[in-house]
């Protein structure tokens, strides 16, 4: 992930990395995103995430990622598609990745995005080393 302090790799997921780099454990594959709104304080003002955070502030839903690519060399892009019906009247506020062991390995806290109804909405995360 980038080095803005909105973002974070959670703590369990630097666990699991250098486990899986010297061969104790298999890295699980990053399956999902997670949405919540809890990415802000009441005056609206953005929160930034602890890499000790095992959970969204507030989840909401849990949906699949719809597809991922590799801009560069050292980066994966995971995007995720809300349909329409999904999170209608939520603001969103806060995304996480999330493994096949359903662990929160990223967590990026944004302004309120509010979804009406009637609007896909499509959020991208950027796994940078």
């Amino acid at each position: 992930m980038s080095a803005n302090k909105n973002v974070v790799i959670t703590k369990v997921a630097r666990m699991k990395l250098v486990q899986a780099r010297a061969g104790a454990a298999v890295l699980p594959h990053i399956v999902g995103m997670a949405f919540g709104n809890g990415g802000v304080n009441a005056d609206g003002s953005v929160i930034n995430p602890s890499d000790n955070q095992e959970v969204l502030v507030n989840e909401l839903y849990r949906k699949t990622i719809d597809k991922y690519s590799f801009p560069t060399d050292t980066t994966c892009r995971y995007e995720c598609t809300l349909r329409a019906d999904e999170l209608a009247g939520e603001e969103i506020s806060e995304v996480g990745l999330y493994d096949e062991d359903n662990d929160i390995v990223c967590i990026k806290n944004f302004t309120r995005k509010g979804k009406d109804d009637d609007v896909e909405q499509t959020y991208v995360l950027d796994d940078i080393f």
